[in-house]
């Protein structure tokens, strides 16, 4: 599920950058290909990490969001961010850097916390559910 490292930089751009299309992946740095990026994404829905549904200004885009199974990676993911910055050049803001190391219990709640407010309305949440469910049968 996250054994490859594609999967695990589309759940950074999900945590830590504010990618949330095909396209915001797309255009990262990495380069990664079309249809790796399409099978991650899949995997990632599969296995419960991210959900997507259609962008409300625009029903043709898709927005993909971490599930709570996927904001719960947090942790592990800012070990891996601060053990990169210390082997490896990065990209990641020093701001963040600075922020994950001085207060990374305060940083996790302030990440989960602006998940949380982006979180669908129940309403939208049930119309996709059945929307799911139709689709399903």
């Amino acid at each position: 599920m996250l054994g490859d490292p594609w999967s695990l930089l589309v759940v950074r751009d999900l945590m830590f950058k504010g990618g949330k299309t095909f396209g915001d992946f797309l255009s990262a740095d990495e380069g990664i290909a079309t249809n790796i990026l399409t099978d991650r994404l899949s995997r990632l829905e599969a296995n419960g990490i991210v959900e997507r549904r259609r962008d409300p200004a625009d029903a043709r885009r898709l927005i993909y969001r971490l599930t709570e199974k996927g904001i719960d990676l947090a942790p592990a993911m800012v070990e891996i961010v601060l053990w990169a910055t210390t082997y490896e050049k990065t990209d990641a803001p020093l701001e963040i850097i600075r922020a994950m190391r001085r207060d990374k219990a305060g940083f996790l709640a302030r990440l989960r916390a602006t998940w949380q407010s982006a979180q669908p309305s129940r309403r939208e949440a049930r119309s996709v559910a059945h929307k799911k469910s139709l689709h399903s049968k």
